[in-house]
Formats: structure tokens, C-alpha cells, sequence
């Protein structure tokens, strides 16, 4: 496996990443090489526009391995743009620039074996449509891996949706044992391998208060009885616990990662608590992929007034694991 570069593909042109990826390497020091795979004119425009002053060192990705490179410059593969799209709103006019330029990351992770991989944001209406429901969804299909798992991570708590971006009426029809199961083991390996412990979970109830007006209470037939099981097994977790109580301080704090069933339920109170001191972070993929916890942020494009922070974070984890 080859740890020495860091790729990073710049996601949706129309957005706040090419801002922030610049104010990130200007503001810590990287020991790997970081790779990102945009297009240049583009991103000379953008730094332009914000009056970033930065050389760009463009990289042929077939000679990959022969150059010696720091940060102290960009390190960009060039995508060419066949329109103009940059400084424009969000459509789906980038999406064939959005996806050659992860159709060539992927092409790389999987030629030099590379383990750390970034992405900028991308509109999901716009890039995914209908396809896929989330960026997770559309990796992990790219590497055939059917066992993944987002987890939204801070090293003071982690959280994890069962499902993603679903409405919340299909959410109960993809609440199972196997889903649950899996990304329990998916969390527990990920902080063995990084942080040599064994993480203490929580499970949020699907239903208020773990209570349910109906035949079928998914918090007593799905979610306890895999609890008692993975007890059995030595694996550090509790609950169903309400998800309105959950997150108070004398609760949460007695948890490394608190699993809820749905998107909102646990990405809400994280974002409450960290806003962008947390990244997003795929687990069960050949690689670690990584992208700031927020989106694309159109409306912020040129005012120089986005937080890096959540890319910070995001390249200092990659950088020192």
C-alpha cells in the first residue's frame, strides 16, 4: 500500500473548496505530498478571484511516483473543461467534469495503491440525481464494497447514521439487524486500528423514546435484542437509548461513538456541538476516504469568509495516520 500522497479530488467547481483547500496550506504545515485532481484554469480563476498567491506544479499522474514534491506549491492534475462552468450556480453542466475527475482519482487509488483519498463537496440532486443517495453509496459502488458506513468523526465523540440520505418515510424499511450489525464491527475496527481501543457505542431508538404506537416497535425487535448479542461478544455497546436525551452532556460523554437510525437524528446534534470540528469519514473501503463535513456552500463562493477548519482536520488525520 502506498501512504505517501494524500489524493484529493476538488468536487463541485462552483463551491467553496478551492477557498478553503488554500487557506488549509496556509495555515499548517503537511508532511505528505497532497494531489489535486481539478481543473487549472479553474482554479486560477478562483485564486484570483480571492487573491490567493500560490504556485501550481502541474503533475502528469502516469509519472505519478518520479517527482519529489512538497506542499510548498499546488500539486494539481489537470481536468480539462470542455465549457465554461466555473462562477456560475449549481447544475448539472459540472457533472461530467465532476465525474471524470473522480473516474481518474479512482483510476490512481487503484493503480498505485494509495490509502488516503479526499473530496470536495458535491451537489448530490445535481452529480447523484437518482442513482445513489449519498457520496458514500457512490464509492463504495465504485470499489464493489457493500459493507461501508459513514461516521461523521471528533476525536471527543463520533456519530454514525444507519441510514443516509433517505426520506424519513423509507427509513424504518431499512432498519435491520445485518446493516446494524455490520457497521458496529466497521466502527470498532476503525478505532482499533487508529486508536488501539475499544470504542464505547450507544444506539439511538428509532422511535420517540424508543416507544412505538404501532404492532411493530423496531426498539424491541430489531435493535435489543442485537445489543444483548454483541454484549456476548465483547463488543462495548449500549442501548436503544431516546435520541432527545442521548446527547446531554452527562450522557454523551460516556460514549466514543453514539449510532442513531437516520441521518438528522445524529448529524443534527453533532454539528450543534463541533459545527466544522468534524470530518466525514467512509470506513469498510480499501482506502481511507475523507471529506469536510459540510457542503458546497454556493453562496459563499468568492467572499473569502469560508471555514477551513473541517479540512484542516480532515487532511491532519490522513497526514498523520
Amino acid at each position: 500500500m502506498n501512504s505517501n500522497f494524500i489524493i484529493v479530488v476538488g468536487g463541485e467547481p462552483n463551491s467553496i473548496f478551492s477557498e478553503i483547500y488554500i487557506k488549509s496550506l496556509n495555515k499548517i504545515k503537511v508532511k505528505k505530498p497532497l494531489i489535486l485532481i481539478t481543473s487549472k484554469k479553474i482554479f486560477k480563476l478562483q485564486m484570483k478571484k480571492l487573491n490567493f498567491k500560490k504556485k501550481i506544479k502541474t503533475i502528469n499522474y502516469k509519472k505519478l511516483n518520479k517527482y519529489k514534491l512538497d506542499n510548498n506549491s499546488i500539486n494539481l492534475i489537470d481536468i480539462k473543461c470542455e465549457q465554461k462552468i466555473a462562477f456560475d450556480s449549481i447544475s448539472n453542466k459540472s457533472n461530467s467534469f465532476i465525474k471524470n475527475s473522480f473516474n481518474l482519482a479512482f483510476k490512481i487509488l487503484k493503480k498505485e495503491k494509495i490509502t488516503k483519498f479526499i473530496n470536495g463537496p458535491i451537489s448530490k440532486k445535481n452529480f447523484l440525481g437518482k442513482r445513489y443517495i449519498g457520496m458514500t453509496e457512490y464509492i463504495s459502488k465504485k470499489f464493489l464494497k457493500k459493507k461501508t458506513c459513514m461516521l461523521i468523526y471528533n476525536k471527543n465523540l463520533s456519530v454514525c447514521p444507519i441510514t443516509t440520505h433517505l426520506p424519513l418515510k423509507q427509513v424504518h424499511k431499512k432498519v435491520n439487524k445485518k446493516k446494524i450489525e455490520e457497521s458496529v464491527y466497521l466502527i470498532k475496527n476503525f478505532y482499533n486500528k487508529y486508536f488501539k481501543k475499544n470504542p464505547k457505542i450507544c444506539i439511538l431508538g428509532l422511535n420517540p423514546h424508543c416507544e412505538s404506537i404501532l404492532k411493530v416497535n423496531e426498539d424491541e425487535k430489531i435493535i435489543k435484542p442485537l445489543v444483548k448479542k454483541l454484549n456476548k461478544i465483547n463488543i462495548n455497546i449500549e442501548g436503544p437509548y431516546p435520541a432527545d436525551t442521548a446527547f446531554l452532556k452527562n450522557n454523551r460523554k460516556k460514549f466514543d461513538v453514539i449510532i442513531g437510525m437516520y441521518h438528522d437524528q445524529v448529524l443534527t446534534p453533532i454539528k450543534t456541538l463541533f459545527e466544522y470540528d468534524a470530518i466525514n469519514i467512509t470506513l469498510g473501503l480499501p482506502f481511507l476516504r475523507l471529506s469536510p463535513d459540510h457542503g458546497p456552500n454556493e453562496k459563499m463562493i468568492g467572499k473569502n469568509l469560508s471555514n477551513p477548519l473541517s479540512l484542516i482536520k480532515a487532511i491532519k488525520f490522513l497526514d498523520n495516520n
